[in-house]
C-alpha cells in the first residue's frame, strides 16, 4: 500500500507544479499544506479540482507567433493572419517570431522569443515539432502555448512517445500547453452584441463543435472555444473547472472522445456541480466500433462506457448523443431560469398533435400532470367543451387566431403544478401560426416559467421562426420533437440534481479506518485469496458472513458441522478456485454426520483428481430465504476503483442487471444504484413475498466502497455473490467472495 500511495501522492505533486508554476520546494510546501487542510483522501488523492489561471490564455495582454509567416498561398499566412485580428479583437500586442524574416504583416519580426521586447503571455507555435521550442518557452516565462501540430499520440505508438516526450517538457518548463493536435478555434470570432448567460465550449475535435459555435446566429450567446486536441498538458477537466467559475457562463457544452484522466474528471464536474453550472457532454466510446476511433483521433483511452455513463451522472453531467441534442440542450440550461414546478402542460391546436407529443414526452420520464377540474372549467371558457383540456390541452384550432388564445396561454402558466409550457407547432399556419407564435412569446416575457416551442417546419424561413420565436430570448425554440424533450428532461432533471447535491468529496475519508489495518494483513500481494481469506477480509469490514469452519480432515468437518448448525453448505476451499460448482465442489443442504463426512472425501477428491490444491474445506451455516445479489469492486482505467451491485447467482451473467458507481459516493447514491436495476421490484417483494432488508444492502455497498478506497490499487478485484439479502431487518449476509490482490 505504501507503494502505492507514493504514487499517487508523487503524481498530485506534480500536478501542482505545472498547475502553480511553482519551484519545487514551493510545491512541496503546498501539497504538506493540503494535506494539513485534509484535501487528500485516504489514498493520497486530491479532494479539489486545481482550476488553472487561464485568464492570460483567453485575454492574453501579449502574443508571440512562432513561426509566423505572410507569404501568400502558405497554411501558416492564413494562420497568422487569423491570429493577428483575434489579437486585435481582444487587446493583445501581437509579435512576430521567426529567424529568417525582419517583418510580417507590417509588424517587426523577432528571430527568438528571448529576444521580444517583453515577456508574453501566450506562445502560438506554427512549427513541424514543437518540442524543441519548449525549453526555451520555459526559460522566457510564458504562462501558455499552443500546438497545432499533428503526428502524436494519435497515430499509434511511436507518435505516442513523441507526445510523453513533450508533456516531459512542458512539465519541466512550468508553463501551460494547449494541443498538440489541436486548432484555431480558441481564436474565434464571438459575437459581443448577445445578452444573457453563455455557453462555454470544450471540444476534442473542432469540426464537432460547430453546430454549437453557429448558436450565436440564432441568438444564443457563446464565451469562448476550447479545442483541447490530444491533451498532452491542459485537458477537458482543466477547462470545465475554469468555466465554471465564469460568471459569464450559463451551462459548458463538450465533445469528448476521451477522458485523458479519470480522477481529473470528476473533481472538475464536482466544481462545476456545486457552481450549479450545467455540464452537456456528447462522449463517443458507446459501442467498440466508436471507442476504436476515438482513440485512433486522440490517443486516448475512451474507457469502459458503462463507467463513463454512471460517473457522468453520479457527478450531473448530462449525456447526449448527437451534436444536435448538444446544442438543443445546452442553449437551454444556459438561458432557462430555475424552474417552479415539475409539470409539463402540451398545448396545441391539433389534437392529433398533442396526443403523439405527450406519447413522446411521458415515454422519457416527463410529468404531464392531469390539469384539475376547476382549471378545466376555465379552459372550457375559450375552448370549445367537446375538445380535452385535461393535458394535452388541444384548442381546435381557432382560438388561436383571436384574443382567446393569449388568455388560454396565461390560464395555463397560472397553474402552480405547471412548470414547463411546450406548444408542438407541426408546421406554419398562418395567420393563427403567426398570432399563436407572438402571444407565446409575449406571454413568456411575463413569467418566470419555461416556455418551449417545437416549430416544425422544414423550411425554416418563416417569419414567425426567424422573427418572432428567434427574436426571443425567453422562449426556448426547438425544431424537433426529439431534441426539446431530451432538452426539458435534462432542464427538470439537472435543477432536481442541483437542489440537492452533496459533494461526496467532502464527505470521502481522509483516514484510514481500523478496518485498514486488520485489511492489510490478510492481502497476498499477486494472489488470490481462497474463499476463507476473502471472508475474513470482508470480516474485517464488518459484512457479515455465515458461521463456518475450515477444516482439514473428516472427523474435523463432523464436529464443525456439529458447532455450526445441520443443515450445512460444504465447499472446497483454495487460492486459485473461482468457479467451485461447475467443477462439483459445493454440496448444499448436508442434514447428518454421514453425509458430511461423504462430502468432505468428494471434495477433497475432485480437488485431487482436478490438480486443485486445497487450504481446506469449508463447512458453513446454510442460509436459504432472501434475495441473491451481488457486490463487487473492479479497476477502470480511467476512474480506478468502481463499485458495482446487481442481482446476484447466475441471474449477473444471465441478465447483466448492474449498476456501478465511482468512489466516493454516499449513501443516497448506493439507493439510487438499486434504483436503476431492472430487477429492483425483487427487493420490494413480488408474488406475496416479503420485502428484503434494503438498509443492510446499502451498507454492504458503502462498506464494499471504503474498502475499495482504502485498498486501492492493492485491491485488484473483489467479487461478492452471492450476497443473500434477508427479511426486512435481518440483514444481509456475504455467501460467497473471490479477493484478488495486485
Amino acid at each position: 500500500m505504501l507503494g502505492s500511495t507514493h504514487g499517487t501522492l508523487t503524481t498530485h505533486f506534480r500536478a501542482r507544479v505545472v498547475a502553480c508554476g511553482e519551484e519545487p520546494h514551493a510545491a512541496v510546501h503546498s501539497m504538506t499544506a493540503a494535506a494539513a487542510e485534509g484535501d487528500l483522501d485516504v489514498s493520497g488523492r486530491p479532494l479539489h479540482a486545481t482550476v488553472p489561471d487561464l485568464d492570460r490564455f483567453f485575454r492574453p495582454e501579449s502574443v508571440a507567433v512562432i513561426g509566423a509567416s505572410d507569404t501568400e498561398g502558405r497554411p501558416r499566412t492564413g494562420i497568422t493572419r487569423q491570429l493577428v485580428a483575434w489579437a486585435e479583437r481582444v487587446g493583445a500586442r501581437l509579435h512576430p517570431v521567426h529567424p529568417t524574416r525582419e517583418s510580417v504583416f507590417g509588424r517587426p519580426c523577432s528571430p527568438s522569443v528571448a529576444d521580444l521586447p517583453e515577456q508574453v503571455d501566450l506562445a502560438v507555435l506554427l512549427v513541424g515539432d514543437p518540442l524543441p521550442v519548449i525549453e526555451e518557452l520555459g526559460q522566457a516565462k510564458v504562462k501558455f502555448a499552443v500546438a497545432f501540430a499533428s503526428g502524436f499520440a494519435e497515430t499509434g505508438e511511436e507518435g505516442a512517445a513523441a507526445q510523453a516526450r513533450l508533456a516531459a517538457a512542458v512539465e519541466r518548463s512550468g508553463l501551460r500547453l494547449l494541443g498538440p493536435n489541436t486548432n484555431l478555434n480558441a481564436f474565434e470570432a464571438f459575437r459581443d452584441d448577445l445578452d444573457g448567460p453563455a455557453i462555454a465550449l470544450i471540444t476534442q475535435s473542432g469540426h464537432q463543435g460547430r453546430p454549437v459555435y453557429t448558436l450565436q446566429e440564432l441568438g444564443v450567446r457563446l464565451s469562448h472555444w476550447a479545442p483541447t486536441g490530444n491533451e498532452a498538458d491542459l485537458e477537458t477537466a482543466d477547462f470545465i473547472s475554469y468555466f465554471s467559475q465564469r460568471p459569464e457562463v450559463g451551462a459548458i457544452a463538450c465533445y469528448v472522445e476521451g477522458l485523458k484522466d479519470g480522477r481529473s474528471f470528476l473533481l472538475a464536474a464536482d466544481r462545476a456541480a456545486r457552481a450549479g453550472v450545467p455540464v452537456v457532454a456528447v462522449k463517443v466510446g458507446r459501442t467498440e466500433t466508436g471507442a476504436r476511433t476515438a482513440a485512433s483521433h486522440t490517443g486516448k483511452l475512451t474507457g469502459a462506457d458503462q463507467v463513463v455513463d454512471a460517473a457522468m451522472r453520479q457527478f450531473g453531467v448530462i449525456r447526449v448523443d448527437g451534436l444536435d441534442e448538444l446544442q438543443d440542450t445546452a442553449a437551454l440550461l444556459a438561458r432557462a431560469r430555475k424552474p417552479q414546478a415539475d409539470g409539463v402542460v402540451v398545448y396545441s391546436i391539433s389534437g392529433g398533435t398533442g396526443a403523439h407529443f405527450s406519447d413522446l414526452a411521458t415515454g422519457a420520464g416527463l410529468k404531464l400532470p392531469t390539469l384539475s377540474e376547476e382549471k378545466q372549467r376555465e379552459l372550457h371558457e375559450w375552448i370549445p367543451g367537446y375538445l380535452n383540456v385535461a393535458n394535452p390541452v388541444d384548442n381546435g384550432g381557432h382560438p388561436v387566431g383571436d384574443w382567446r388564445g393569449r388568455k388560454i396561454i396565461d390560464a395555463i402558466l397560472a397553474d402552480p403544478d405547471v412548470g414547463v409550457l411546450i406548444c408542438p407547432i407541426t408546421g406554419p399556419f398562418p395567420p393563427m401560426s403567426d398570432r399563436l407564435a407572438q402571444d407565446l412569446v409575449d406571454a413568456a416575457e411575463t413569467t418566470d416559467k419555461l416556455v418551449c416551442v417545437v416549430w416544425g417546419s422544414p423550411v425554416g424561413t418563416e417569419d414567425a421562426y426567424r422573427t418572432t420565436l428567434l427574436g426571443s430570448s425567453r422562449v426556448a425554440t426547438f425544431r424537433t420533437f426529439g431534441n426539446c424533450i431530451t432538452a426539458v428532461k435534462a432542464y427538470l432533471d439537472h435543477h432536481r440534481f442541483a437542489a440537492s447535491y452533496r459533494s461526496p468529496f467532502d464527505e470521502a475519508p481522509r483516514t484510514p479506518s481500523p478496518s485498514f489495518r486488520k485489511a492489510q494483513a490478510l492481502m497476498r500481494p499477486g494472489h488470490q485469496l481462497s474463499e476463507h481469506a476473502a471472508k475474513q477480509l470482508l470480516r474485517a469490514y464488518g459484512i457479515r458472513v455465515p458461521r463456518e469452519q475450515l477444516v482439514t480432515s473428516a472427523a474435523a468437518a463432523v464436529r464443525a458441522a456439529g458447532l455450526v448448525g445441520f443443515p450445512v453448505v460444504m465447499k472446497a476451499s483454495g487460492a486459485r478456485l473461482a468457479h467451485k460448482t461447475e467443477l462439483g465442489l459445493v454440496k448444499v443442504g448436508l442434514t447428518s454426520a454421514s453425509q458430511v463426512r461423504d462430502a468432505y472425501r468428494e471434495l477433497t477428491d475432485i480437488a485431487r483428481y482436478e490438480g486443485i490444491e486445497l487450504d481446506g474445506v469449508l463447512v458453513c451455516q446454510m442460509i436459504e430465504r432472501g434475495i441473491e445479489m451481488m457486490v463487487g469492486v473492479t479497476h477502470d482505467a480511467l476512474f480506478g476503483p468502481t463499485v458495482t451491485v446487481g442481482l446476484g447467482g447466475v441471474l449477473v451473467e444471465v441478465l447483466h442487471d448492474a449498476a456501478v458507481r465511482v468512489p466516493p459516493f454516499g449513501e443516497d447514491q448506493a439507493r439510487a444504484m438499486l434504483g436503476e436495476l431492472r430487477g429492483r421490484a425483487l427487493l420490494e417483494g413480488v408474488r406475496g413475498g416479503p420485502p428484503v432488508d434494503v438498509d443492510a444492502l446499502v451498507e454492504v455497498v458503502l462498506r464494499v466502497q471504503r474498502m475499495a478506497l482504502e485498498l486501492g490499487d492493492d485491491l485488484a478485484e473483489l467479487d461478492v455473490n452471492p450476497l443473500m439479502v434477508l427479511g426486512r431487518g435481518q440483514g444481509a449476509v456475504a455467501l460467497d467472495a473471490l479477493a484478488v490482490c495486485r
